[in-house]
């Protein structure tokens, strides 16, 4: 009887406040979460196209904003950087298992995969030197970067020996690392094209499959 009691207040406060015009605590959070999500990917599109010195009025633009959101949700220009990188990361983290679980092949799902890490990497030019006076935030991002990545690609790899698309034997740091090294000045040099280069290097992993 207590329970049922407290539920009954409970539902009743609740009708209170929403007749209050208030907006719960929880709702107000989500918001907050999904502005910030918004301004992250604003400012990693800005990022892509001029580059992490790019004006905050670009990106409060882009965002649909007020310079002054981006400011109270990111104090300085390297906690923006910062946070777009993390919340990159994130992002092609989350979407290995889910290119697992939906493309046509495990190799199509390393491609695809490989082709969000390509555009990741565009964004992620030019960190260190937003981060040039805080060299150990530098060095631990790149850990974190590391811890959450390098697995992912692992299980990429993996499934897509498993189903004898690949040959075996391709470390997952090794080929960030050559992605990477693709990847290095292809946005300062208009006649080089680092995806194709890329795209090149997977094809040299594929095993020939029987028609």
């Amino acid at each position: 009887m207590c329970s049922l009691g407290l539920a009954s207040d409970v539902r009743s406060k609740e009708s209170l406040v929403s007749q209050s015009g208030h907006v719960p605590v929880r709702s107000k959070r989500a918001d907050a979460v999904r502005n910030r999500q918004a301004l992250l990917a604003a400012a990693a599109a800005v990022f892509v196209t001029s580059g992490v010195d790019a004006p905050i009025r670009e990106i409060a633009a882009r965002a649909g904003v007020g310079m002054g959101t981006i400011y109270r949700h990111f104090a300085t220009r390297a906690d923006l950087v910062v946070a777009v990188y993390r919340h990159q990361v994130e992002a092609c983290a989350e979407a290995g298992p889910t290119l697992l679980a939906t493309a046509d092949s495990p190799f199509a799902a390393l491609r695809q995969w490989v082709d969000l890490f390509v555009g990741f990497l565009v964004t992620k030019h030019g960190l260190a030197n937003a981060l040039r006076s805080d060299s150990s935030g530098y060095n631990a991002l790149h850990t974190y970067f590391l811890d959450r990545l390098v697995p992912v690609l692992a299980q990429l790899l993996d499934a897509a020996v498993d189903a004898g698309e690949i040959s075996p034997g391709t470390q997952a740091y090794e080929l960030m690392r050559g992605i990477g090294n693709l990847c290095a000045g292809g946005d300062s040099d208009p006649h080089y094209e680092p995806r194709r280069m890329v795209a090149l290097l997977l094809a040299g992993l594929q095993r020939p499959q029987p028609s």
